[in-house]
């Protein structure tokens, strides 16, 4: 495990289309902010067909396509491996104390984002409410990066999280096979460990047990 400051400036920027829909920004380059333009607004993400993923970032809706099947599967098996602690405190099936959601909608500001796992601890959030969105931001997120949305991921997404004092950030890249811990201190974000192929590994805030972390990756071919 090691120590290291990263420190990321909140930049106004953009990025260049490819989808069709009215406002949308597609991830991808980041060139200057045009400081005229057209904000998004909710009614614009509500057009975005469900096949796509829509955000607004910056005052920018971005479209991603379905997630395919590497980071679906490691999506999948990370929300698994950690269902002992998505339940009450002081459960005899685990740890407890969270609640973990899959693609849950947040509304930070101005800002609309959907991880692609987020995590609220209970003494902030005593009662999941059945709603549509969530304007308290969650204690623990995580962000399975991909060559279409890393730069988005890391530009865009970390400085919001940060903004919003989200207090811990998974970074995974099923690609690469690797997984980044991140932790808030003073509105920086710190690695607090990496990790990579496959072994038992501990990553906080769920250090209580240990994940298998070959279990998020596709089986290699051979």
């Amino acid at each position: 495990m090691f120590l290291q400051t990263y420190a990321f400036s909140l930049l106004l920027t953009t990025v260049r289309p490819w989808c069709c829909f009215p406002g949308c920004q597609a991830r991808g380059k980041l060139p200057a902010m045009n400081p005229a333009r057209k904000r998004a607004a909710y009614a614009d993400l509500l057009q975005v067909p469900e096949r796509f993923v829509a955000e607004i970032l910056d005052g920018e809706l971005t479209t991603a396509p379905r997630p395919s099947f590497p980071h679906a599967r490691a999506v999948s098996i990370i929300s698994r491996q950690l269902d002992s602690f998505d339940r009450g405190s002081g459960s005899p099936d685990g740890p407890g104390g969270w609640w973990i959601l899959f693609e849950p909608e947040l509304h930070l500001g101005a800002d609309i984002l959907v991880p692609d796992i987020a995590g609220w601890r209970r003494e902030r959030m005593p009662v999941l409410e059945d709603v549509p969105y969530s304007e308290l931001a969650p204690d623990w997120v995580c962000e399975v990066v991909s060559p279409s949305t890393g730069r988005s991921d890391r530009v865009l997404k970390m400085p919001i999280y940060a903004r919003e004092q989200v207090s811990h950030l998974w970074l995974v890249d099923s690609g690469l096979r690797t997984l980044e811990v991140y932790r808030l201190e003073a509105q920086r974000w710190v690695v607090m460990s990496t990790h990579g192929g496959s072994g038992m590994i501990r990553a906080e805030p769920f250090a209580a047990i240990e994940i298998d972390l070959g279990r998020w990756w596709l089986e290699q071919e051979g």
